[in-house]
């Protein structure tokens, strides 16, 4: 019975344990950004308002961790940080528990942590001019605008015409200033650790984008292509290496996005006074509220951020660095040479692909199509080639845009513009620049004998040089026909139009 008596006693003095210690870790090392393309894209353009590709971020960052349990918070962490797929090691006990802070200090999150308590209201009294501090209420906000409660009544924040501002006792818990992942973690004693975080965030993608400029005399281009990185969220990464990933590494399911939409503040002024003023009766019906805000732009999507010599936009100088490629499995990996500063809501440039000379069989191209009619059509100016070393490329080329100039009197100008799709090594590289108003394709169609008819075409070439043209024919013909050969399989009329000039082929179609 005694020694129970003891227990107890010891219990009732023992001091109570003490809470778990905040740890802010808010200074990174050194970090590391791999932006993987969306998926989804296909060979279209990055989406200006959230990328909707992903990157792996990879921190290393110093901290000093007391002794007992502690909350570890990594401040700055990307705004759409997958929590699921973060990664901590360097502690010395491991992580017992990790989450996502993902609410961030706003004047529309204080107001929508603070409904219904208490807020100081310091305003301009109309009447004499006097600036006065009272105590208000909020009743609704933030979203079709801020309702208070005051001793005189319940009207809309903002709706006075004079300065009015919301004071707090203090910010309330769960809002914090920059996106944050906490950790749950101990040490048995004071410890000083070079802590690494990994995790995937979306919000990030890249593109290609090629310039294309003729070289001298002949059928030779230079070749070059710009590296473009997005960064959609309001972290920015300074000094990281960075790497971009070419092809679709496999992901069982698709994560949602990790960081909740930013709360935006609206302030909807009715009724224009408060409520203890006038008769309801006699009030108007309230306006509509206005529309919601568009989807937050990439502000600073235009800045673009250029890590290469140029001296004007059409001009391609000597790059400073260049991204190389190496393999990863069957992907392709381009690492920047250098670390770059890959800033929050922008896009970052670097030179990518720098080829020059490259030999590039110019031609105009059309396909047969029978609802066309007789009518003479524009073929389109294509330059094609072959992505092979031995050619002047060699490398794989990532899906982009791609722009072409040739130079007049000294001027570069603008020839066309388009997209590339992936092209392997070893494949056939086309970049189809638009119609070309000199060189037109008629195609007439003949009775024939019941089995085929008879096709009549003819290309009229309108230039002072010579064209190379190609029709590809997407039917099946009857016998044999004069310079026409085959390509994947398909009848293909290829033929040189002299300057001014005209050719003309016929053959007969087989009829279904």
């Amino acid at each position: 019975m005694r020694s129970v008596f003891l227990l107890l006693t010891a219990m009732l003095i023992a001091e109570p344990a003490s809470a778990a210690q905040v740890v802010i870790s808010d200074r990174i090392e050194a970090v590391a950004v791999t932006v993987y393309r969306d998926p989804g894209r296909g060979e279209g353009a990055i989406d200006p308002r959230w990328p909707n590709g992903y990157a792996l971020v990879t921190e290393t960052r110093r901290i000093t961790l007391p002794a007992g349990e502690a909350v570890l918070r990594f401040q700055g962490v990307a705004e759409g940080m997958l929590a699921e797929s973060a990664i901590v090691t360097g502690l010395p006990q491991g992580v017992r528990e990790k989450n996502r802070d993902a609410r961030l200090l706003s004047p529309a999150a204080l107001i929508d942590a603070n409904l219904s308590r208490r807020v100081r209201l310091t305003r301009t009294d109309r009447a004499t001019g006097r600036v006065r501090e009272q105590e208000a209420i909020i009743r609704g906000g933030p979203h079709d605008g801020v309702v208070l409660e005051t001793t005189e009544g319940v009207e809309a924040l903002g709706c006075s015409g004079l300065p009015e501002r919301l004071g707090y006792d203090g910010v309330p818990d769960g809002l914090f200033a920059k996106p944050t992942l906490s950790v749950l973690t101990s040490s048995d004693r004071l410890v000083e650790a070079e802590v690494r975080l990994s995790y995937l965030a979306q919000g990030f993608d890249w593109e290609t984008h090629y310039v294309i400029r003729k070289a001298g005399e002949g059928d030779r281009y230079d070749v070059f292509a710009w590296l473009t990185l997005a960064n959609g969220g309001q972290t920015g990464f300074a000094g990281a290496s960075t790497q971009a990933v070419a092809g679709q590494p496999h992901r069982e399911e698709e994560a949602r996005m990790g960081a909740r939409a930013p709360l935006r503040l609206a302030l909807t002024c009715w009724p224009m006074d408060i409520t203890s003023t006038h008769d309801g009766m006699g009030i108007p019906p309230p306006p509509p509220p206005p529309p919601p805000p568009p989807p937050m732009a990439m502000a600073g999507m235009e800045d673009i951020v250029v890590t290469a010599q140029r001296r004007n936009a059409m001009e391609m100088a000597a790059p400073v660095m260049v991204a190389t490629q190496e393999e990863l499995g069957d992907l392709k990996l381009y690492r920047v040479p250098e670390p770059v500063t890959v800033a929050a809501k922008s896009r970052k440039q670097v030179a990518m692909i720098d080829r020059r000379a490259v030999p590039f069989d110019r031609l105009y191209a059309a396909t047969l199509d029978l609802d066309q009619g007789a009518e003479a059509r524009a073929m389109a100016l294509t330059l094609r080639g072959r992505n092979r070393q031995d050619r002047g490329l060699g490398l794989p080329l990532p899906a982009g845009g791609v722009t072409l100039f040739e130079d007049r009197d000294g001027a570069s100008l603008l020839v066309g513009e388009t997209r590339l799709a992936d092209r392997a090594i070893g494949e056939e590289v086309e970049i189809t620049l638009g119609d070309s108003p000199d060189v037109r394709l008629a195609a007439v169609r003949g009775e024939g004998d019941g089995k085929a008819d008879q096709m009549t075409l003819t290309i009229t070439n309108a230039r002072d040089s010579a064209a190379m043209a190609e029709v590809e024919i997407p039917y099946e013909i009857r016998g044999s026909a004069r310079g026409l050969t085959r390509k994947d399989g398909r009848p293909l009329w290829r033929v040189e139009v002299p300057a001014n000039g005209k050719a003309t082929t016929r053959f007969r179609l087989k009829l279904e």
